[in-house]
């Protein structure tokens, strides 16, 4: 199997990304159309290979702004996974406006792929040469609707309406586009990616590029989500219930991924594009400067410091004390206090703890500690009244434990967007359905697949010391859902599902949680075997959110309403 072609993302960032993308995003205004002289002559769309190649940006840089800090300041700051002490507060606060940075950010970006998407559907119908095959050019097209429905389906999630546009050229002199209603909107995707599903290949084109399964990943996706946008009176739609179902075991049973046996594989480098992967973004880390947005900048964000890579960021940034407590042998004790270790092999995947060591990442040390001046990580003991659970995920260490020349934001590692994992955790919740539990063996079982892969005993229907009933509820796979996708944006879109259909539930999690100052003590270092987390008794404020109906979606930019006064008018249904 090919992988997609790197000396072609190149060629074709260099040559339609300074005048596409940046003029896309230069005046921030989602109505920005893309010009028509980039690569739309006939000269270019001749051969299976220039119309595959002109698809593959849609993996990579038209999602950048997103990626970049969006990513996890939506998905994770917002939802209460994960904090920044000092920076990004509006969003750990729950309190992001219409001028916060990463809401701008990820709005153009969404609007960056919707537009490119709809470019290379327009381009590729007009300009496609009689060598290239029908074949190529139905699986370019699809892979292009494909991005364009996941960008939709972020968009309404965050902003609930917005304005659905297939052909942004035609937009060139009509300045009427009003809102879409957020259910029409979730009715277009979901018809465009069933169309896409029965387009795509079942074997991918190439290593990296998405396939039959990917959309039907996606349409459980959308379904189990839709089942809540078209609930009545709190009862979700079965349909699209059982619709949700369908398509996760399918993908479970034919898809041929698997999970992989350690959960920390997953995020080892180089694991792009590994068994368990359904859609990845495809980042490249190209020789001298291929330029800005061609490789993840994640990583600079999330690194503690810079002794562990070429830049670190992220040395505020860490586990919630919510998100600390849901691990299982991680205790209470009193108000101020929890205590333990856990068995769970995810958050030692996911975030770090002193003591805790990666022998796959390389530290820099003072030589007192190593006469080399290095040595493998072992998360410090800093000590003081606060530290921090610091991020590990995407976190993947120097150019020497990567094999070559890392340049600053620009790392080569992947950033997950759809994984088998989620299938069965869809599975389970799509059963459970309108129900308060249920015991059903196959879900139990899909749950399983995912619980105890972590390392955990299976979870059981009843407790075999005792013989109390456990039955599989909401709350329980919500919180699995919460741990195993943290740090990977996927929090908010959890809590937009539930919000949709009982935004009591959703308010009353996010209200509940702590995102406070605390700090960690290891029982021994390094290595400990349990861990101490402490309040930080002078930090009582900016512990606790408040959502609520007027501030749960995310307002439009402001400079997006000056530009385009219709997006403050009523939304009508889509088309």
């Amino acid at each position: 199997m090919k992988k997609i072609n790197k000396n072609s993302i190149h060629f074709l960032l260099a040559l339609i990304i300074p005048v596409v993308i940046l003029s896309l995003g230069c005046k921030k205004n989602f109505l920005e159309k893309p010009p028509t002289d980039s690569i739309v002559d006939a000269n270019f769309y001749q051969n299976d290979e220039q119309v595959m190649a002109a698809t593959s940006l849609l993996y990579s840089k038209v999602w950048f702004d997103y990626n970049d800090k969006a990513s996890y300041n939506l998905g994770d700051f917002r939802s209460g996974t994960a904090f920044s002490a000092y920076n990004d507060r509006g969003n750990v606060l729950f309190n992001t406006t219409d001028i916060t940075p990463e809401n701008g950010a990820a709005w153009r970006s969404f609007f960056i792929v919707v537009g490119q998407s709809n470019l290379a559907i327009n381009n590729i119908n007009k300009y496609a040469g009689p060598a290239v095959s029908p074949q190529v050019k139905k699986i370019a097209i699809a892979e292009a609707r494909f991005m364009r429905a996941v960008a939709y389906r972020y968009l309404t999630m965050n902003w609930g309406d917005v304005p659905v546009i297939e052909n942004n050229i035609a937009l060139l002199n009509d300045t009427t586009v009003n809102k879409n209603t957020a259910k029409s909107v979730w009715k277009f995707i979901t018809k465009e990616m069933r169309a896409v599903a029965a387009d795509l290949p079942e074997t991918p084109q190439a290593t990296g590029r998405i396939s039959k399964w990917s959309a039907e990943g996606m349409l459980a996706r959308f379904y189990l989500t839709r089942a809540g946008v078209e609930a009545t009176g709190g009862v979700r739609n079965q349909v699209f219930l059982d619709s949700a179902k369908y398509y996760a075991q399918r993908v479970i049973n034919n898809s041929g991924r698997s999970l992989l046996n350690n959960y920390a594989d997953l995020f080892k480098y180089p694991y792009d594009n590994g068994t368990e992967s359904l859609f990845e973004l495809q980042w490249v880390a190209l020789p001298g400067d291929p330029g800005y947005g061609v490789g993840n900048s994640t990583p600079s964000y999330l690194n503690f410091s810079a002794d562990i890579s070429v830049e670190g960021w992220g040395g505020d940034k860490g586990a919630t004390w919510w998100m600390l407590s849901q691990y299982d042998g991680i205790t209470a004790s009193g108000d101020t206090m929890l205590k333990g270790r856990t068995l769970d092999q995810r958050l030692k995947a996911t975030f770090m703890l002193p003591g805790a060591n990666y022998p796959e990442i390389t530290q820099a040390v003072p030589v007192t500690v190593n006469p080399a001046g290095k040595q493998k990580l072992i998360f410090p003991n800093t000590g003081g009244d606060v530290n921090y659970a610091s991020i590990k995920k995407y976190v993947v260490g120097k150019s020497e434990d990567l094999g070559f020349i890392v340049e600053a934001q620009r790392y080569p590692n992947n950033t997950y967007m759809l994984r088998l994992a989620e299938m069965y955790l869809i599975y389970a919740e799509a059963s459970l359905g309108n129900s308060a539990f249920t015991s059903d063996a196959t879900a139990v079982g899909f749950f399983n697949k995912v619980h105890t892969r972590s390392g955990l005993a299976p979870f059981t229907i009843t407790d075999p010391v005792s013989g109390t009933p456990t039955p599989l509820t909401l709350d329980v796979i919500l919180k699995e859902r919460f741990i195993e996708f943290a740090m990977e944006g996927m929090g908010w879109y959890d809590l937009v599902s539930l919000h949709y259909y009982n935004p009591d539930k959703a308010y009353s999690i996010l209200n509940s949680q702590d995102r406070g100052l605390y700090n960690i003590t290891p029982d021994v270092f390094p290595n400990p075997t349990l861990w101490t987390f402490k309040k930080t008794t002078w930090a009582t404020t900016e512990r606790k959110i408040t959502a609520n109906s007027g501030n749960f979606l995310l307002p439009i930019p402001a400079q997006e309403k000056s530009q385009a006064p219709n997006l403050s008018k009523p939304a009508v249904d889509y088309p």
